[in-house]
Order: structure tokens, then C-alpha cells, then sequence
């Protein structure tokens, strides 16, 4: 059975830092891409950053570029989302999930499975 847990949120002050953690368990990370979404109140689902767990590829939004870092442990089987510099746009549910074709990375219609977000607030 495939599962995703995600691990790490909270209330942090502009610009502090917050680390995300997806554990993946029901097959091996390797063979895929997984994703980091978010969702604010009243607005669509984004793309945050992914990662092509086969050769370490990552990509990340305009908006968290230079800011955040995505990285993944094939032994643990997680993947982390390093939020640093956050912003209060930043507030939202983050979600991470598993896209086993990879052809729209940044698309979260073309994900196969989700974990059940963890909230990230920045506020002061």
C-alpha cells in the first residue's frame, strides 16, 4: 500500500526556516518523481519544487527559488523540503506526492498520490 507522510510544519517567524520531511513507503524511491505542492486558503494548488528521485534532478517555482531545497534519502525513503528566508506568502498546507510518469512535474492534476499536507504558517 502506498503511503506519504509529511512531517515538519508549524508557526515560524518571517524568515526563519522550517524543514519538511515526506516519508514514502509501498515501493522503492527510485523510480519516480515527487513533488512539493501548496495550498493557500482560496487559491489553487502550486508547485513548490520536485525532485526526480532516479538522478537527483530538482526544480523548484520561481517564488521559493534561491530560498528552498529539496533533497531525498533513497535509504530512509523520505524526501525534505529546507524552507529557509520564509515569507508570509509562504503560509499554507504543503503537500508532497508522487508522480510515477514525471512527464508535468510542476502539474499536480498528473500526481498518482498525496500525503495529507501538514500546515506551514509564517507570521509574526
Amino acid at each position: 500500500q502506498v503511503q506519504l507522510v509529511e512531517s515538519g510544519g508549524g508557526l515560524v517567524q518571517p524568515g526563519g526556516s522550517l524543514r519538511l520531511s515526506c516519508a514514502v513507503s509501498g515501493f522503492p524511491l527510485d523510480v519516480y518523481v515527487i513533488g512539493w505542492f501548496r495550498q493557500a486558503p482560496g487559491k489553487e494548488r502550486e508547485g513548490v519544487s520536485y525532485i526526480r528521485t532516479a538522478d537527483g534532478y530538482t526544480a523548484y517555482a520561481d517564488s521559493v527559488k534561491g530560498r528552498f531545497i529539496i533533497s531525498r534519502d533513497n535509504v530512509k525513503n523520505t524526501v525534505s523540503l529546507q524552507m529557509n528566508s520564509l515569507k508570509p506568502e509562504d503560509t499554507a498546507v504543503y503537500y508532497c506526492a508522487v508522480d510515477l510518469l514525471g512527464l508535468e512535474p510542476f502539474n499536480p492534476n498528473q500526481y498518482d498520490y498525496w500525503g495529507q499536507g501538514t500546515q506551514v504558517t509564517v507570521s509574526s
